[in-house]
C-alpha cells in the first residue's frame, strides 16, 4: 500500500513537471489551485481611516468566502503603489490588477465619467435605487463599459461597488439664509461641483482633502464640503465650524467603482467573474445600511456632542445649482455626441421611473414626520413673520 501511494506521488511530480517543460518552464499564476489560491492586488483612492476603505475590505472578505478561498484580493491603500489620481492608468496598464476609486476623479480625460457616478442631481431626479437600475436595467452598464473600451481606450472593467451618499451640502462659518448669502463666501468644492458652484456666480477653492481643515482653521476659505456624517466626523469641521447644512445636489448619487484589468478579468475563470460581481453588488447594499447607521450615530454626536447645529439647504441655493447643472450638461452634450448618448439614456429611463415612484412611494417626510416631527431648529430658513395683530373690536 505504502509503495502504490509512493509511486502515486511520484507519478503525479512527474506529470506536473511535463506541464512545466511544455509551457516553458513556468505555470500560469493566475491558475487558482487548492495549494495557490489566485491573489489579485488591487489599491483604493483612499487611506484605511476613511469608511470608504471598509466598503473594500468587507468586498475582499466576501470574495475570500464566497469563492471558497480560491480567490483572494490584496487590499492596499491610497497611495500604496501609485497616487489616487494615477490609478486608472495604473490598472489598465495592469501596474495594479484593479482600483476601487470614483469615475468622477477621471472627468479630466471625459466628462462622461460623472454621470457614471449618478451624476449631480440625481440624474434627473434619481435616488440610489434608480442610478442602479439604470446599471443593470436601463443600458447604464453597457455604456459604462462601452466608456472605457471605446472612448478612452482603456482595458478596464468597471463593477459598481460603492454608495457613498447622499453627501451633505457642506459646513459653514456662519449661518446661511439664501443664495445670495451663499454668493457672498469663498468655499472648497472640488470635480463638476465646483465648475457648477462657478457657473452659479460663487467663488471654489480646489485642494486635497487633507488640507482642508488648515486652511479653514487659517479663515481662508468660508465653507468646505467632504461628504458627511461620520466621514465628517472624523476629518474633524467640528473643531472649525459649527454650522452644518444638508442636503446637497451635488452628489447625492454618488456611486463609486471597482475597476479590473481587461486581461486580468478574461483570466478568472467564469465562476469567479460572477462571484466578483455578484460580492460587489452584496458588497454596495450591505455597506449602504452600515453607512446610513453610521451616519445617523455621527450626526447625533456633532449635535449633541459637539453643539454643531444640522441646517436644512436653503431651496432656492438647490434650485440654482440644478439649473446651473443643466446648463453645464446641455453645453457638453452639444460638445460630445458619448456625452449626450449617456445623458440621454438616464433621461429616458428616469423619465420612466422617476415619476411612477413619485406616485407609488409615500412621500419619506410622510410617516416620519408622523413619528418624528421634525424640530423647528433643523430648518434653515427664517423664521415666518408674526402675524400681525388682530384689529381691536369696537366698542
Amino acid at each position: 500500500m505504502r509503495r502504490n501511494a509512493s509511486l502515486g506521488i511520484a507519478v503525479t511530480f512527474a506529470v506536473l513537471a511535463g506541464v512545466v517543460a511544455l509551457g516553458g518552464g513556468s505555470v500560469n499564476p493566475r491558475t487558482a489551485t487548492a495549494q495557490a489560491p489566485l491573489t489579485l492586488r488591487i489599491q483604493a483612492s483612499w487611506p484605511v481611516s476613511l469608511t470608504l476603505y471598509d466598503n473594500f475590505t468587507m468586498f475582499a472578505d466576501r470574495v475570500a468566502k464566497l469563492s471558497g478561498g480560491r480567490l483572494k484580493i490584496e487590499t492596499l491603500p491610497a497611495g500604496a503603489v501609485v497616487p489616487p489620481f494615477e490609478l486608472l492608468d495604473a490598472t489598465h496598464k495592469k501596474v495594479v490588477d484593479g482600483a476601487h476609486s470614483w469615475a468622477a476623479y477621471w472627468v479630466g480625460k471625459h466628462k462622461a465619467a460623472v454621470l457614471f457616478t449618478g451624476g449631480p442631481g440625481g440624474t434627473f431626479g434619481m435616488d440610489f435605487i434608480d442610478a442602479m437600475g439604470w446599471m443593470y436595467e436601463g443600458g447604464g452598464l453597457e455604456l459604462y463599459q462601452q466608456f472605457y473600451k471605446d472612448i478612452l481606450k482603456l482595458n478596464v472593467i468597471p463593477i459598481p461597488i460603492l454608495p457613498a451618499g447622499p453627501q451633505a451640502f457642506g459646513w459653514f462659518k456662519r449661518p446661511i439664509k439664501n443664495l445670495a448669502d451663499f454668493k457672498k463666501l469663498k468655499c472648497q468644492q472640488t470635480g463638476i461641483a465646483a465648475e457648477v458652484f462657478t457657473e452659479m456666480g460663487m467663488r471654489t477653492v480646489n485642494m486635497p482633502r487633507g488640507e482642508i481643515i488648515p486652511v479653514a482653521t487659517r479663515g481662508v476659505i468660508d465653507c468646505a464640503e467632504w461628504i458627511g456624517g461620520v466621514e465628517d466626523l472624523r476629518l474633524g469641521f467640528h473643531n472649525v465650524w459649527k454650522y452644518h447644512y444638508a442636503p446637497g445636489m451635488h452628489e447625492n448619487v454618488a456611486i463609486g467603482e471597482l475597476i479590473i484589468n481587461g486581461d486580468v478579468w478574461s483570466e478568472l475563470p467564469s465562476d469567479l467573474q460572477e462571484i466578483v460581481k455578484s460580492a460587489a453588488t452584496e458588497t454596495f447594499l450591505r455597506w449602504w445600511a452600515r453607512s446610513q447607521k453610521q451616519n445617523a450615530e455621527a450626526i447625533k454626536e456633532l449635535q449633541e456632542k459637539h453643539k454643531v447645529q444640522i441646517l436644512k439647504t436653503p431651496d432656492d441655493i438647490l434650485i440654482d445649482f440644478l439649473k446651473a447643472w443643466d446648463r453645464i450638461a446641455a453645453r457638453e452634450a452639444e460638445k460630445d455626441p458619448f456625452f449626450r448618448k449617456v445623458l440621454e439614456s438616464q433621461r429616458q429611463y428616469a423619465a420612466l421611473v422617476v415619476p411612477a415612484k413619485r406616485f407609488m412611494f409615500p412621500p419619506y417626510e410622510f410617516a416620519a414626520n408622523y413619528y418624528w416631527p421634525a424640530k423647528p431648529a433643523a430648518a434653515a430658513a427664517p423664521a415666518a413673520p408674526a402675524k400681525p395683530a388682530a384689529p381691536a373690536k369696537k366698542k
